[in-house]
């Protein structure tokens, strides 16, 4: 265990003696700084200090053939003044080691932990394998940071993604760093998300016109895939929810009181959909795939669709309607429902919804509706008797 005055001279002439695995030359210059010198010829410095509890401890600061010498006693004497007035650099290496990265962190914990009691874990493994994983999954969870996270929500919105689709990966975020320090994982102190604000959300309520629907249901009738356009159709004729048709069962048919049951829907309680007659008509016209329990299965899966996506674009696009929404169509199917008269109430209960509230936000009502609601008002005041001449008076 030499104790020598360490120079950039004797650094590079230093030798691991015949025999042994290393030698350590101690600086006399910096106390507990030393040089190990290995046989392969590797030289490395490292800084012996004193813990708060009176434990030795060795810290390893570099490379030779990296650091001068004179970084080396500089590291050496921060380290020593970190193990005195605050936390051990030992330990803090080691939780740093320790520390997970947030594509481990999802795969090893979170998504285990959501499959246990959340429905829509999917959607949440969806945003983070397409959004969030690929900006931010290689990077450790103490280096995800407010300004990485707003640089994945600016360069998703530059690529046309919806102010709800950038909100909810912030929101998932939020989640995952929330479970990350009830969980007391290391390297997560605060949550990146804290100081995010989320964008303003512009409600969009888009229905369908008589000459929409028309070539709607013509670009339907054309499509290739007959198992997608089928089901598109149904969810126009019902105003059902996408994975209520997609996931259908021939088993939860009722074809006598003309109803498909939901086991469980949105609101985690099973519903039966009514259907009307040309929704019987076009179940009846399915052939049923033999040995498959789904309505609706995919052509190359044999299971239900998990977007409807391709089939969907393709279709809206040929009938000339881009903008339109899959949902779309379970806000067009309350639209028909409350102009031709039906009752708010009614339509709350076809749809499904606990609150007539998210009925109404449905119930849109055409000019030609108001109109002729307003006139019913002028019809009964004509037959009470013309108004007093004064009323009329500009």
């Amino acid at each position: 265990m030499p104790v020598v005055t360490l120079t950039a001279t004797l650094i590079r002439s230093a030798e691991c003696p015949k025999g042994r695995s290393k030698v350590d030359y101690f600086d006399t210059k910096a106390t507990g700084l030393l040089l190990e010198v290995r046989t392969s010829g590797r030289k490395t410095f490292y800084q012996r200090y004193i813990d708060r509890r009176g434990v030795e401890r060795q810290y390893k600061i570099g490379t030779a053939d990296v650091l001068t010498l004179e970084q080396a006693r500089r590291k050496g004497r921060a380290v020593k003044a970190e193990a005195f007035l605050g936390p051990d650099p030992q330990l803090q290496r080691r939780e740093l080691r320790a520390s997970l990265t947030l594509a481990e962190l999802v795969q090893s914990r979170y998504l285990p932990y959501v499959k246990e009691y959340k429905r829509s874990w999917k959607t949440d493994e969806t945003i983070l394998r397409l959004h969030i994983l690929p900006a931010l999954g290689r990077l450790y969870l103490d280096e995800v940071t407010p300004e990485r996270i707003g640089d994945l929500v600016r360069t998703m919105r530059v690529k046309g993604y919806a102010v709800g689709t950038t909100n909810r990966v912030v929101i998932l975020l939020r989640y995952v760093f929330n479970l990350a320090r009830k969980w007391k994982i290391a390297g997560v102190n605060e949550n990146p998300t804290g100081t995010l604000q989320l964008a303003p959300e512009a409600h969009r309520e888009r229905f369908l016109t008589a000459e929409e629907t028309r070539r709607l249901l013509l670009s339907i009738a054309a499509d290739e895939n007959r198992t997608a356009a089928n089901s598109i159709l149904l969810l126009l004729l019902t105003g059902a929810r996408r994975n209520e048709i997609t996931h259908a069962e021939w088993a939860h048919l009722d074809w006598r009181k003309r109803t498909l049951l939901v086991p469980r829907s949105k609101s985690g309680k099973a519903r039966k959909i009514t259907l009307n007659g040309q929704a019987l008509a076009l179940l009846k016209s399915i052939k049923r795939t033999k040995g498959n329990p789904y309505i609706f299965p995919s052509p190359d899966t044999k299971r239900p669709s998990p977007s409807l996506y391709h089939p969907w674009h393709r279709i809206r696009q040929r009938a000339g309607l881009p903008d339109l929404r899959l949902h779309d169509l379970r806000h067009s199917f309350a639209s028909f429902l409350v102009n031709s008269g039906v009752s708010i109430y009614v339509v709350q209960d076809l749809l499904g919804h606990t609150q007539l509230k998210t009925t109404q936000r449905y119930a849109h009502l055409t000019g030609e509706t108001l109109q002729d609601a307003a006139e019913v008002v002028s019809a009964v005041v004509d037959r009470a008797g013309e108004l007093p001449a004064v009323w009329l008076r500009p």
